[in-house]
């Protein structure tokens, strides 16, 4: 029997294009027919390497999950920017390559993600989903988030309504 290395950790300059490349994957599957083609590729190419090298020298934290020596997936983490809101922390993002969904992988790194937010004394936790995004509304929904607050996000000339998760 083989045993597979399944690591939570902060991303490196290093990994940036494997990063890049997780972003690009699962925001292209995810958002595919939801966002319109055109500023969704616009949202995906400005996120390049050098994007993502940035990214893993703050001032949000980067997590990644590694499965085996590959980057499957990545959380971007911190304080909420939600002023309205009494959560402290929020997961900005969290996503996993297509190939690694299904897996129980987004809820290990769900967990880590929370688990460093309370470490670091936020009380609560608040992660946005666009509300067509049936993948993503019910991962949360599962995970126990309260669906509390909405929002609009504009694509183009699109406007998504996006829902608000909480956990106390």
């Amino acid at each position: 029997m083989k045993t597979v290395s399944i690591e939570v950790r902060p991303g490196e300059p290093r990994e940036a294009a494997a990063i890049a490349d997780v972003h690009r994957a699962s925001w292209l599957q995810a958002y595919g027919g939801l966002i319109p083609h055109r500023p969704l590729i616009r949202m995906v190419n400005r996120r390049d390497e050098t994007w993502w090298r940035k990214a893993t020298r703050g001032p949000a934290t980067l997590l990644v999950i590694d499965v085996a020596g590959t980057i499957a997936g990545y959380a971007t983490l911190g304080l909420s920017r939600a002023r309205a809101l009494p959560q402290e922390g929020e997961i900005y993002e969290i996503y996993l390559r297509p190939e690694y969904q299904g897996m129980g992988l987004g809820r290990v790194l769900f967990g880590e993600a929370r688990s460093l937010l309370k470490s670091l004394g936020c009380e609560g936790v608040v992660v946005w989903c666009l509300e067509d995004s049936d993948q993503a509304y019910h991962f949360f929904q599962s995970a126990g988030g309260r669906d509390i607050a909405e929002g609009m996000e504009d694509f183009g000339e699109k406007h998504l309504k996006k829902v608000g998760f909480v956990w106390t």
